[in-house]
């Protein structure tokens, strides 16, 4: 069984030899801190665990195998900013749990793992009190020995970890009075990443996300790479079920779609449209699990904003069970996609088109001169799709081509996100307009959707011999709103065609 815990934490060491003899300095009287008890020593053993190249360790991810301490067993560290680090932990064993493995599956993929280097650590820990005797922090000295191969590595590092809601800012004030007592915030992210680079070779280093020149190709290869890694990256959050992950992770799956469409005259689409398909595919088995969050979430908003002479019979437990119902089947639905071999071939093959692109000859001209075409080319789709809507009639057709209007504006927004490294502010203004245009598309397009659930709802209310009354309230409420964004929408798209936001890329 996984157990997850999120680590504030902040690593030091000692800037000079004397200061490594003098030791950790009393912390009593640093902010809020009233007492320093001893907690006694206890000796680490630490097999950290990787493939052969490392791709753990490049992403500042973390898996080991410890005994000893009060937490023995197999430990997950991922990534969430600067000093934070969520900690999934399972059980001890010889192999890696389940659980864990699902969690690097995008990752490691079908690279098997080996053991990369042992700690040894010998950790004095201590706990940080307030004047109530409640924990603040657990301060640890750890006198570490690397061995990797024939290689090893020793040194001493202090560590201050906060106990569960403290406030961060008591990390500055130890922070303030180590530094005066010759100690310094550690250059090394973690005692793995320290151990490789002091036993033979440092993590490898992930590509950045900028361009390497000024060449339309450059560019264009830069936002996939950082959309294939959100992708990645966003795979153990859903498995993990955090907030929003799903929709970061479709989000990334149709920013790469929309790039292979956008910028085909940079990338050859013999080889791009395959892996759009793909990406199409992923983004559906994901779609299903992110609609239902969204339905959920619109429709218990309106039910809280109803009076309660409007809210007749059990509303809220028949929402309850309606969504539960549906959920659990477009969570494992996602989860099956994610553990599939076609999910795994697809990161493959998105990698190797990174390793070796595709690139057609305007790949090589300035981004300047290529990318403010193809932007203005969806730009012009989005406009026909308008305008096509715009000439029917309210009805089932409308919403239809109103939906349409909405999938245009989603790629011609991220066509001009994708410009803005190479465009600047012109390519960021247009994309702020269309995002305008988008976001009221998508309310209306949600409300089309809430309707027939609604309906769906209403029916099974009956059924059970409920009252369908609130139901109703709120389906004629979604098409007052739907109107209301259909009235609206000549406005917010008049101010979107601006001659000027697409002059100012020209």
């Amino acid at each position: 069984m996984a157990d997850t815990k999120r680590e504030i934490e902040r690593k030091f060491e000692f800037t000079k030899a004397s200061a490594a003899r003098r030791g950790v300095p009393d912390l009593t009287g640093t902010a809020g801190i009233a007492a320093v008890t001893d907690q006694g020593t206890v000796d680490l053993d630490a097999v950290y665990y990787d493939t052969p190249d490392q791709r753990l360790a490049a992403d500042g991810l973390t898996l080991r195998r410890r005994t000893g301490g009060a937490d023995a067993g197999w430990h997950l560290k991922l990534p969430v900013s600067p000093g934070v680090r969520d900690e999934v932990g399972a059980e001890l064993g010889d192999a890696v749990p389940r659980s864990l493995a699902a969690l690097i599956r995008s990752r490691v993929r079908g690279t098997g793992l080996r053991p990369q280097v042992r700690l040894l650590s010998s950790r004095r820990v201590s706990h940080l009190l307030d004047a109530d005797g409640a924990l603040l922090a657990e301060l640890s000295t750890d006198t570490v020995l690397a061995e990797r191969g024939e290689a090893t590595a020793a040194w001493t590092e202090v560590e201050v970890e906060l106990a569960d809601g403290v406030d961060p800012g008591l990390l500055d004030a130890v922070e303030k009075a180590f530094r005066k007592a010759g100690l310094k915030v550690s250059e090394a992210p973690s005692k793995l990443a320290r151990a490789l680079a002091e036993t033979g070779s440092a993590p490898p280093v992930r590509p950045g996300h900028e361009a390497a020149d000024p060449t339309a190709g450059a560019h264009v290869l830069a936002y996939l790479r950082t959309q294939r890694d959100a992708l990645v990256a966003q795979d153990p959050a859903v498995r993990r079920n955090l907030p929003d992950s799903v929709h970061r992770m479709r989000v990334a799956t149709r920013r790469m779609r929309s790039a292979f469409t956008t910028y085909r005259k940079v990338l050859d689409r013999t080889v791009t449209d395959p892996l759009g398909e793909e990406l199409r595919w992923l983004a559906g088995e994901l779609g299903a699990d992110r609609d239902q969050e969204v339905l959920l979430e619109r429709l218990r908003a309106h039910i809280g904003e109803l009076p309660r002479t409007l809210l007749m019979g059990p509303v809220r437990n028949r929402l309850r069970l309606w969504h539960t119902t549906r959920r659990s089947g477009t969570r494992r639905r996602a989860l099956a996609a994610l553990d599939g071999a076609r999910y795994l071939a697809l990161l493959d093959s998105l990698d190797a088109l990174l390793d070796a692109p595709p690139l057609l000859g305007p790949a090589a001209d300035p981004a300047d001169e290529v990318l403010p075409r193809a932007v203005l080319r969806d730009f012009a789709r989005l406009a026909g799709r308008v305008d096509t809507a715009l000439a029917l009639e309210p009805g089932g057709e409308r919403d239809l081509a109103l939906h349409d209007a909405r999938k245009a504006a989603k790629r011609a927004r991220y066509a001009a996100e994708a410009a803005v490294p190479a465009l600047g502010k012109p390519a960021k203004r247009l994309a702020k307009a269309v995002k305008s245009v988008q976001s009221l598309l998508g309310d209306h397009q949600d409300g089309v959707v809430a309707r027939a659930a609604l309906r769906g709802l209403a029916a099974q209310a009956q059924g059970s011999g409920e009252p369908s009354f609130t139901w109703g309230v709120l389906h004629a409420r979604e098409e007052s709103l739907a109107e209301r964004r259909e009235r609206e929408l000549p406005e917010v798209w008049a101010a979107a065609c601006d001659p000027e936001l697409r002059a100012a890329l020209a």
